[in-house]
């Protein structure tokens, strides 16, 4: 019953998202898939976690502002998720879920609460750090750089990152609670504090990796650097960054990143 429970719960949520234009129709069908088999092989707190990282994020990405707009015409995904996207933000917590199912030790959980974190943490500050007033500085240079360029920080997506961060770590805490978990150290305020702490770092890193090695385009027609390689109805031209390393790739790797963090952490003597 758990694989109904879950397709059931899952085909809600998806549809509404879809309904409200959150999600694509190939994100449908990836969140469909992501959400029934982290419900039927995980518990609650993975499945949960998940649906609480999906439906902060697009109820942020549905915020109105002339700045955040702006800064979205150059990203390479708008507020409406498609399959890649779905699959970056929580394939690789998919792929923990699994290992837990089949070797059930702590470690996995620690490196889904650092996964989800950092995923949500990026996601938080790339939602709310677009409204900021404030100019974005490169992270890697410290100069001043247009809103929506990749690797650009502000005061304010730092917050907010912090604060998607430690969303995570509070929920999953309260989830294990509720199903009484005890093979790993549930504490609410420890699990906030590791959330907040990786949620952070592996956002900073998604963000050093978007200056970096993230593939950029320059638009032929308006001059823009963008994430995209189309932009005005035309193909953009590859100015900096490795083909093929797109938005998604880098959103999945810091993320491990976020996990591994997570791990270690959670292995200090607090």
């Amino acid at each position: 019953m758990a694989w109904v429970y879950g397709f059931a719960g899952s085909v809600i949520i998806a549809g509404a998202a879809y309904w409200k234009k959150s999600l694509s129709k190939s994100g449908v069908l990836a969140a469909v898939l992501l959400g029934t088999t982290m419900y039927a092989i995980g518990s609650l707190a993975w499945f949960g976690t998940l649906i609480a990282f999906f439906i902060s994020s697009s109820v942020l990405s549905k915020l109105k502002h002339a700045r955040k707009a702006a800064a979205e015409s150059g990203y390479a995904k708008g507020g409406r998720r498609d399959a890649g996207q779905v699959a970056a933000n929580g394939g690789v917590g998919l792929l923990l879920c699994i290992g837990n199912a089949i070797w059930p030790e702590a470690l996995w959980w620690y490196v889904y609460m650092g996964v989800m974190a950092t995923v949500n943490a990026d996601t938080w500050a790339t939602e709310i750090g677009g409204m900021s007033r404030a100019i974005p500085r490169s992270i890697t240079s410290g100069k001043r750089v247009t809103a929506g360029t990749s690797g650009g920080i502000t005061g304010l997506g730092l917050l907010a990152s912090l604060a998607g961060g430690a969303f995570i770590g509070f929920i999953g805490g309260l989830l294990l609670q509720a199903g009484e978990t005890t093979e790993v150290n549930n504490a609410i305020v420890t699990l906030v504090l590791l959330g907040a702490v990786s949620g952070l770092a592996g956002s900073l890193i998604d963000s050093w990796l978007g200056a970096t090695l993230q593939v950029m385009y320059r638009c032929q027609v308006c001059g823009k650097t963008i994430e995209k390689q189309l932009h005005c109805d035309q193909k953009a031209k590859q100015i900096s960054g490795l083909r093929g390393m797109s938005n998604d790739m880098v959103n999945a790797g810091s993320s491990v990143i976020g996990g591994v963090i997570c791990l270690v952490l959670s292995m200090l003597p607090l």
